[in-house]
C-alpha cells in the first residue's frame, strides 16, 4: 500500500459549487486539514459538502467568514475519511471570494 500526502488548493471560488477534491480509484483518503478563507473586504457565507454520489453531507452551511479571515473545518483531532469517488465541494454566496486548502493522506 502506498501512502501519499497531497494538497489541493483552489482560489477565487464563487457562487457555483466547485469540486475541490475527488478520491481516486482504489484509494481511501484521510482528510487531515480543510481551511477556507475570505479574500474580500466584506463578509461571505460558504458551504462545504462531502458527497458519495448518492448522499451529500455538509461540513458547514452558510458559515460566515469575515474579511481577511478563515475557518478551519478539519484539523487537529478531527479527520474525515473519503472512499473512492467521494467528492469535497465548496460554494460561496459571493463571486470570486473564497480560497480553500485541503491536505490529505491518500492510501492506495
Amino acid at each position: 500500500m502506498a501512502n501519499t500526502f497531497i494538497n489541493r488548493i483552489s482560489g477565487s471560488i464563487g457562487t457555483t459549487e466547485t469540486t475541490i477534491y475527488t478520491t481516486p480509484g482504489s484509494t481511501t483518503t484521510t482528510v487531515i486539514g480543510v481551511s477556507v478563507s475570505n479574500r474580500l473586504q466584506s463578509n461571505i457565507l460558504v458551504d462545504v459538502s462531502l458527497s458519495d454520489g448518492s448522499n451529500t453531507a455538509y461540513l458547514c452551511t452558510g458559515s460566515l467568514i469575515p474579511p481577511g479571515s478563515n475557518i478551519i473545518l478539519v484539523g487537529g483531532e478531527q479527520k474525515v475519511v473519503m472512499q473512492t469517488g467521494d467528492t469535497l465541494k465548496l460554494r460561496s454566496n459571493t463571486a470570486g471570494s473564497a480560497d480553500i486548502v485541503v491536505s490529505a493522506l491518500e492510501i492506495s
